[in-house]
Order: C-alpha cells, then structure tokens, then sequence
C-alpha cells in the first residue's frame, strides 16, 4: 500500500476508463487526490468536471477531488512546460492536502515522467486501453455513441433538455410525447429517450378528488391553492427531471418544468408570490411554447376555460424573454410543430455534442 496516490487528467468529459482508473488508485494507497485539469478554450467548465467527479466517488472516503485551470502549452520535451504544468498541480494537490505524493497512478505514456518530477512510483493501469475501451476523445468525437460510458453525474450535466409549455388545452403533453418518441425511432441510444410527465397535473387530480369525497358536485373554481403548493410541485418536478436525465438518452423530453411553475403560480396566487423557484442549470435546455391558436379547447375536468389560454401564452413567453431563456413558438398543425421542435433539438444537440479540443494533458 502507498501512503498518497496522485491521479491527474482533464476528464473532458468523465468516462469509464477515469472511473477505474481512481478505484485502482484507491485500493493501492491510503489517499488519493484527483485533480482536473482544464484551460479556458474547452467546452466543459472545470466547476462542472469537478462536481461530477465528487459526486460519483462520494461513495469513496478515502478520494478528494479538486481542479485547477492550467493555460500552460502542451510540450511534454520542454522543461519549462513541465515545471509550469507540475506549479498548477501542486498548488491544486495543496487544496486538499499538504502531505507528499508517493506514486502517480495513471494510463497514459507520460506517466513515468509525470512520477519523476513528484519524487514518486508510477504504477500503470491499462494502457493499452484493453480493459476500458474508452477515452475522452472518443468521446468528444461521438457523445451519442458513448452515452453510456459516462456516469450518471456526467450524463444528467450534459443532456439537452427540450421543455414543452403553453396554456392550458394547446397541446403540450401531446407534443411532447411525439417528440420523445420520434427521437426513439431513431434506434439505437435514442431508444433510451425519457419523457418527463407534469406533476402539477397529479397535484390537481388529487386535490379534487379529495375535494369531491367531501361534495360530489366541486369543481376547479373550489380548489384552494397556497404558495407551499407551488414550491412542492416546483421541487418535485425538478427532481423528476434530474432522476430521468441520468438514466436516459442525450435528449430529455419534458412536458413542463420548474420554470414554468411560476407562471402559473402567478396565475392562481397573483403576481407577488414567490414561492415555486426555478434554479436548474439552462445550458442546454430550450423552451417549445405551443401557440393557442389552431388547437381546438378541450376542457377534461381540471382547466380553468378556454378564456384564459391567450393571456396564458403572453405570460409564458414575456416570462421566458424576461428571464432571458432561450424559446421557440410552436404554431400549425400537430405535424408542423413536431417538425419544427425536432429542427430545433437537433441543432441544439449538434451544438452540444461539439466540444473545443484539449491543449494539455488528456
């Protein structure tokens, strides 16, 4: 056993092969410090690589995790290259620790290298990549086909989330439901596509059916709504969409969200309530609004009226530009608004699956 084992790398993105690469690292040495590297051109930020790496091996007590941003070229025959990349990495190792590095555990060529300018073993962990057939290029050349390389943590940061919203009777779950399903036609990770369903939906069945067990006859103008109403809903939805964006494909489907929770809390609270937050990441995520016109009202029990959809539609998307979110108007036909958002989703998942190439180490 060694006493602190050192394990450097860009994980841009965070894989498989990184993964067992610290698990060796930290059934071979009493510690082990991991410590991302990232430079300011790359896509991934480095708070993001490091929050992902912590939360995978939180389960792992003896592993800390840090980052630091390295600017330094990529020279690996020049002295003055080396000593600047080993100044970042030492001063990142002295965030979590001040004891001294006695091996480096790594699979790449400049491991040995690496060790010597710590004073330290090297101890070799597939190489050849046999093991784990992966590696941060390969899956930054093919996120889709490597999808399931990453862990959850990497997968939940670096989904595209399409959420669908509008007004009440305009369409939204039947839009979204397409959509979803269109992308799992597709074969292949794409089978993997989740649809996340409106809890607020849920909220409001249950409280009038609890309403109607009291008075047969009640209907939606007797529900009483209240701010811890709204927080919960808010809450509950996020959470839904963070469980189903670690387990799915690089595209999530969403028939509402957080966001939208608060436009309706003003619907039924007024203007000055606060109470349902919106604080999920919005990289990556675009906004469809499905337009009122054209879609024929269909009241099913639990909407306000037909009356309320165009001032609705107003306040999503004066709430969307006030916020600064990016959104799209879904207008026409069923058709036309599925072709629409699919032109959409996919450009944004090109934009995402695109990633700058690294200039240190890899």
């Amino acid at each position: 056993m060694f006493r602190r084992a050192l394990v450097i790398g860009k994980f841009y993105p965070p894989h498989a092969g990184h993964h067992m690469l610290i698990r060796h690292a930290a059934e071979i040495a009493d510690r082990v410090v991991v410590v991302a590297m990232s430079t300011a051109a790359e896509t991934i930020s480095l708070a993001d690589r490091v929050a992902w790496l912590r939360e995978s091996r939180s389960h792992d007590p003896n592993v800390a995790v840090t980052g630091i941003r390295c600017d330094a070229p990529v020279d690996l025959t020049s002295t003055p290259v080396w000593a600047a990349q080993v100044a970042c990495m030492r001063a990142a190792i002295r965030t979590v620790t001040d004891e001294s590095i006695d091996v480096v555990v790594s699979s790449e060529a400049y491991g040995p290298e690496l060790a010597r300018w710590f004073d330290a073993d090297h101890v070799a962990v597939d190489p050849a990549r046999l093991r784990v057939p992966i590696s941060g290029t390969a899956c930054r050349a093919d996120l889709a086909g490597n999808w399931r390389r990453l862990d959850a943590p990497a997968r939940a940061g670096l989904t595209t989330r399409a959420v669908v919203l509008g007004s009440e009777s305009t369409g939204t779950t039947t839009v979204s439901q397409a959509l979803a399903q269109r992308f799992r036609e597709r074969g292949g990770i794409w089978t993997e596509t989740r649809w996340v369903p409106e809890y607020g939906r849920d909220t409001t069945d249950a409280k009038l059916h609890a309403l109607r067990e009291q008075d047969p006859t009640a209907d939606m103008s007797e529900l009483t709504w209240t701010g811890e109403d709204f927080a919960l809903i808010a809450r509950t939805q996020q959470a839904l969409e963070d469980a189903a964006a670690r387990d799915g494909s690089p595209l999530l489907v969403c028939d509402t969200d957080a966001f939208a929770t608060t436009v309706w809390e003003r619907r039924y609270l007024g203007p000055h309530s606060r109470f349902a937050c919106h604080t999920a990441d919005d990289r990556g995520r675009i906004y469809l609004v499905t337009d009122h016109h054209g879609v024929p009202f269909v009241q099913d029990g639990i909407r306000d009226g037909e009356h309320i959809r165009a001032e609705m539609t107003g306040w999503f998307i004066d709430a969307l530009t006030r916020q600064g979110l990016s959104w799209v108007l879904l207008t026409g036909s069923l058709d036309d608004r599925l072709d629409l958002a699919t032109r959409v989703v996919d450009r944004m998942l090109t934009h995402r699956s695109q990633f700058t190439p690294p200039t240190v180490m890899q």
